[in-house]
């Protein structure tokens, strides 16, 4: 994954303004050589509204996507809308990234995990890492470094 390359993220949504839906992207953004594009246009609404064009509308932008992270928070919102999103992507063999409840400790609903390939928590790297695990099989273990002085030590004894 490069600037050149990035990956093609779709978020849930409903053509309304969400605070779920603009925080996957600041969670994104403060991610540091993580690039991506985002398909999905809630700030372009369909011209008819009628079920088959909003439903046309969404095909396309799962379509263009590697990955399509769901909002548990859409779900409350447009059930029906949200899983036609998560059933689509499935049949296009999208990989869901479900996203957990922001702010509080309720349960995933039961039809978004059974729709899901993994679940995760509003934590960046946790987020990062499983879209690029999921959308193009990306290792991404990672190790931490641990920086200390050995002069620190040196006056340690082992019994």
């Amino acid at each position: 994954m490069s600037q050149e390359n990035p990956i093609r993220v779709f978020v849930t949504h409903n053509w309304q303004d969400s605070d779920d839906y603009q925080r996957v992207f600041e969670y994104l953004e403060s991610s540091r050589n993580f690039f991506y594009r985002n398909t999905s246009t809630p700030e372009h609404p369909p011209s008819r509204v009628d079920t088959e064009s909003i439903r046309e509308d969404l095909r396309r932008q799962i379509n263009q996507a590697e990955v399509v992270v769901a909002l548990p928070s859409l779900y409350d919102e447009a059930p029906d809308l949200t899983i036609f999103q998560m059933n689509y992507a499935q049949s296009q063999n999208k990989p869901v990234l479900l996203m957990q409840h922001f702010g509080t400790s309720r349960e995933l609903e039961k039809v978004l995990l059974d729709r899901c390939s993994e679940a995760v928590g509003w934590e960046e790297r946790g987020m990062v890492d499983a879209i690029r695990r999921l959308a193009r099989g990306e290792n991404t273990a990672r190790y931490e470094t641990i920086e200390f002085n050995p002069d620190e030590f040196k006056d340690f004894k082992l019994d």
